[in-house]
Order: structure tokens, then sequence, then C-alpha cells
């Protein structure tokens, strides 16, 4: 772990996760678990080409209240591959991972970027066994910035394999690109991104997750009826103050749009805390208030 790391961020990575696999129309698919079994459920999914991990830092700071798990959608980090990916398997795959996880209730589903699309198409199909659901800076209205790269970039269709790991670690880049001066955080996404093959270490998604997988979403989040809210990097180029006024319209102008100050797209990553923050407000607002009828 990088020296610079402060020691909130130790004491994240010190509660370590049990580990999990549950099998879903025929592939295994990982994911993480903090707190106690009994506990409410708060179910965290990454963006596109990320995995578990990125969550490490950030699911932990819930574990005293929650029993918060993080999987790793199909094609991403340890669960298996498919011949084809989509929304909607995808959204099958946390909905196992519910069951799987034994809460005693339906959960909250927190979903960032491809891992929010995913949360709006659980919620649109599944919304009865969802307590709620957090979009974080996924657009509706254009493609997410994963499914753009992996469509027309090189980043994601031709991954590198390097002769060691500190070599790839150093290609390491956030897509889109953008600024984060916590160090600390990317050292610790890079090296959990990485596996061993005999090549050499390469990045564990699979290049093929974004082929036909790009859906506007629009009528899906429209037809959300569990709990909902966005929220949104400041200085996100991806989730822009008209993407998500149009996002607003689509929840019926009744959700909470919350924007991370001085954020950009990886909101966890550049303001975390300030992330952390913000949900622990919305999920202590909706652990008691009655929740606005949706249009």
């Amino acid at each position: 772990m990088s020296e610079s790391a402060p020691g909130w961020f130790v004491e994240a990575l010190d509660q370590a996760p049990t580990e999990h696999t549950v099998e879903v129309e025929g592939t295994d698919i990982h994911y993480l678990s903090w707190g106690t079994r009994g506990r409410p459920g708060l179910v965290f999914v990454h963006g596109g080409a990320a995995h578990a991990q990125w969550w490490s830092f950030i699911a932990p700071m819930f574990a005293s209240q929650w029993h918060a798990v993080a999987l790793d959608l199909s094609g991403h980090g340890d669960s298996g591959r498919r011949e084809a990916y989509g929304h909607e398997m995808w959204a099958r795959e946390v909905i196992a991972v519910i069951a799987d996880a034994g809460f005693p209730g339906p959960p909250v589903l927190v979903g960032h970027s491809l891992g929010g699309m995913v949360t709006i198409q659980t919620a649109a199909s599944h919304g009865d066994q969802l307590a709620g659901a957090v979009i974080v800076d996924a657009p509706v209205r254009r493609p997410s910035p994963e499914a753009e790269e992996g469509r027309s970039g090189r980043a994601f269709r031709s991954p590198g394999t390097y002769r060691t790991e500190t070599e790839a670690i150093g290609h390491f880049r956030l897509v889109p690109p953008q600024p984060c001066d916590n160090d600390y955080i990317i050292d610790w996404i890079a090296r959990t991104s990485l596996h061993e093959t005999e090549a050499g270490w390469t990045w564990k998604f699979d290049p093929a997750l974004f082929r036909g997988t790009i859906v506007a979403l629009r009528d899906q989040l429209a037809a959300v009826r569990c709990r909902v809210a966005l929220f949104t990097g400041e200085l996100s180029v991806v989730v822009p103050p008209d993407t998500a006024e149009y996002m607003y319209d689509l929840m019926g102008r009744v959700a909470p749009v919350v924007s991370i100050p001085q954020a950009h797209h990886h909101l966890t990553l550049d303001q975390p805390l300030a992330f952390v923050a913000a949900l622990r407000a919305l999920l202590a607002d909706w652990d008691h208030s009655i929740g606005f009828g949706r249009r």
C-alpha cells in the first residue's frame, strides 16, 4: 500500500471482506461482503472494466449499520466470462447476489457509471426486490464512457500485457481521463485490477464485454418504481447539468439529485469522503421518511 495513504483509507482496507461465489445462468459471480449478516442490505455495483475492489475502501464505512456487499459483474474482476453481455443479464446477477447474501429485506442498490446503468435496469425489472436505487454519475441520454471507449477506443478493446506488475500499474488510466490527487487510491485500484497470466500481467476484464451493450435506458429509468436518487460529480463531463436535469424529469421530478463538490466522474476516487457523507445522509433519510409517489 502507498505510504501516502491516510488513516481512514488504511482502516477501511483493514476491514477485510469475506469472499463468496454464486452461479448465475452457468457463470460464477464473485462478490465481497462486509458487516454482520442480518443487518439491512447495501449492494455496490462497479463501473465498466472495474471490479468489486473499487468499493473496498467505501463499503467498510457502512459496515457498522449495514451488511454491505460488492459484486464483480460477469466479464469483470474475479467473476466468470460469458459469450455475450447485457444490462438485463447483469441485473439478474445482482438479484442472484442479493438472494445469496441473505438480507432480511430488500436492500439499497448503489451503482457507479456502467454499474449505475445496471442499477437502473435492476430497479426497472426487479424494483419490488429493492428498498432503493442510487445512480452514481451514470448518464441516461448517451452511452456510458466505458461503453464509448469500448466501441471506439483502444483502452478496452486491446488491453496490454506487461512483463511486470510495476510496468502494468504504470499504464493504468481512468476512463474518461480526469485528475485525481489521491495517488494511494489509484495505486490500490490499479493493483487489484491485474492478474498474472502465462504471457505476463494484464487487466482482469473481458475486452469483449462492451460489444452490443450500449442501451439508452430512458424507458427503464422512467419505469423505476422503488425509491431512486442520482449522485453526480460537480465537474463530471459524463453527467453534466443538462443530463442530470433530463434524468430528474424521467424520475418524476421527486427524486434527490445530489452534486458532489469538486468531483469528476470517478467521484469515489477523487472525493471519497464527500461521497460517503452524502450517501450516509441519504440512507438516514430513507430509513425514516416516506417516499414521494412517482408520476
